[in-house]
């Protein structure tokens, strides 16, 4: 009988690669994520260049001996997606790349066990039963890295400081301890060579608070703020960063869809907990399909309009006119969101991509189906109290009869497609005096991609047709090219809307419903009276 064998290193080389940092910097945040899903309130990093390791200790729920023994086994974890940001049990295991051994210690209760691991060769790495080195005291894990570069980065406390202080910025920011309160309420506590790191605030020149509210919710969902220098930002500054569970995943403005008329020179930081669900698996990226995608894409519009509000307060955002986009493709856009909002009943998700109007709203339930991840209305602290500060940043009192005001019926609302079995959805503020400043529905560009067999492919919001693609010629030369378009949308949207052995179905439904809106946009209008 033939045995599979499996080219280890090849497969942790696999990985690394699909972090989007370096080695150092994935081993150390993925490190204080384990330490912080375990419960723990202080975490002790030391980096020893004396002796070239890394030890990251902390007091938190601590493993069992069958939990040790299980968790040197590549992507074995016993977490739940969206209950933290550690839950692929992959990254620890990147330390086998950079390390001559990893040694691991773990007390809860009355076990006190300890290993020692390393890789062997390109197909092995063993492990083994050591005595406890006695660096965990009462209760906790602690993982000790002996580095096979002495120069490694991971030895220097400036660069390790640094990088915690990059990727965890939340949890070192005393703007976020409302948000984050619900999910570590006793607080976390990072000490680098027994010295704490004290939380630093934000010392911007002006400093505009942004907050998403659930329908009917006194908390936001998601919190943070924008913050706008007289110079230009460092390139790590720049740009609004996303975060969930207190980890920086994203950062820039090209996420967001959104470019203010002075880029450099404005920066910022939104947490939005909920979010852990839809993390990828290097947790450097969010899903874009599914239940998980819709929910991110339902907060990127939330977080859109409330950046667009405040770029707006600072007369600092970039509009794009609706009078300088080509006629044809703001007729095909509206065509595209007629279609979407009638095909939204049969496929809920997608709602996170249909044009929610100043003056109107259209309710866009996900679905009725439960399914597990995130709760339902979960609402951490709030950024800023409500009924204190001005402008967007509180949510609306109740009045004195005990109803809810008008204004926070129409607050942004943002429940995950994988709460319980009431249909939840994202609603924006609608105010017939506003005019929006610019489109966050589904948008149409064009691109050259020659070689892509796709003729399409959806981004965060916006489908990019393949100008290169052979049949977008043929469709051109024909005069084809509205069908050509629609297809490609079509099969675009297909994986977010549905799973893939029901992508067929929603095209056809598509193509339907597009054919139909064509000719209903030629019918006669009846004139008024």
């Amino acid at each position: 009988m033939g045995q599979t064998r499996v080219d280890l290193l090849h497969l942790l080389e696999d990985l690394r690669d699909a972090y989007p940092g370096s080695l150092e910097e994935t081993v150390l945040t993925e490190i204080l994520a384990n330490s912080l899903d375990s419960g723990a309130t202080l975490i002790r990093i030391t980096a020893d260049s004396a002796g070239s390791s890394l030890m990251i200790a902390d007091n938190g729920s601590g493993m069992q001996r069958r939990e040790l023994a299980r968790y040197h086994d590549l992507a074995a974890s016993s977490k739940t997606r969206g209950k933290g940001i550690g839950f692929a049990g992959v990254g620890i295991k990147l330390g086998l790349l950079a390390c001559k051994e990893v040694v691991t210690e773990s007390k809860r209760g009355k076990s006190h066990v300890a290993t020692q691991w390393h890789l062997a060769s390109r197909h092995k790495a063993p492990w083994r039963w050591v005595p406890p080195p006695g660096m965990v005291a009462e209760r906790g894990t602690a993982v000790r890295l002996v580095l096979s570069d002495p120069l490694s980065p991971l030895v220097d406390r400036g660069f390790v400081e640094a990088a915690i202080r990059r990727h965890y910025q939340p949890l070192l920011d005393p703007a976020f301890d409302g948000i984050l309160s619900s999910l570590y309420p006793k607080g976390v506590t990072l000490e680098v060579n027994s010295e704490k790191l004290r939380k630093q605030a934000c010392d911007g020149l002006e400093i505009g608070p942004l907050a998403v509210y659930p329908r009917r919710k006194r908390k936001p969902s998601a919190a943070g703020y924008l913050f706008r220098d007289s110079g230009p930002l460092p390139e790590d500054q720049r740009g609004l960063a996303i975060s969930t569970y207190g980890k920086v995943i994203k950062r820039g403005w090209d996420w967001l869809g959104i470019s203010p008329t002075a880029p450099e020179r404005i920066g910022g930081v939104i947490e939005v907990p909920m979010l852990a669900a839809s993390l990828t698996l290097n947790k450097g990226d969010f899903i874009r399909s599914g239940a998980r995608g819709a929910a991110y894409l339902s907060f990127r519009k939330a977080i859109q309009e409330v950046v667009l509000r405040q770029l707006a307060a600072w007369g600092d955002s970039r509009e794009q006119p609706e009078k300088a986009r080509p006629r044809s493709l703001r007729v095909l856009e509206r065509d595209l969101e007629r279609v979407l909002m009638d095909l939204s009943d049969g496929f809920p998700l997608l709602a996170s991509l249909v044009e929610h109007r100043r003056g109107g709203q259209k309710r866009l339930p996900f679905g009725p189906k439960a399914q597990p991840g995130i709760e339902p209305g979960f609402g951490p602290g709030s950024l800023t109290p409500p009924g204190e500060g001005s402008g967007e940043a509180g949510a609306p009192e109740a009045t004195e009869t005990g109803e809810t005001p008008p204004q926070q019926e129409q607050a942004e609302s943002v429940q995950s497609p994988e709460s319980g079995a009431t249909a939840h959805d994202l609603e924006l503020p609608a105010s017939p005096r506003e005019r929006r400043q610019q489109r966050l529905g589904l948008a149409v560009q064009f691109e050259e991609r020659p070689g892509d067999p796709e003729p399409g492919r959806l981004v965060e919001s916006t489908v990019f047709i393949n100008q290169a693609h052979p049949a977008y010629r043929r469709a051109v030369a024909s005069r084809s090219e509205g069908y050509h378009i629609a297809l490609s949308v079509a099969l675009a949207l297909a994986r977010l809307a549905v799973e893939p052995a029901k992508e067929h179905a929603f095209v056809t439904a598509f193509l339907s419903r597009w054919g139909e809106a064509l000719s209903e946009a030629r019918r006669p209008r009846r004139k008024r009276k």
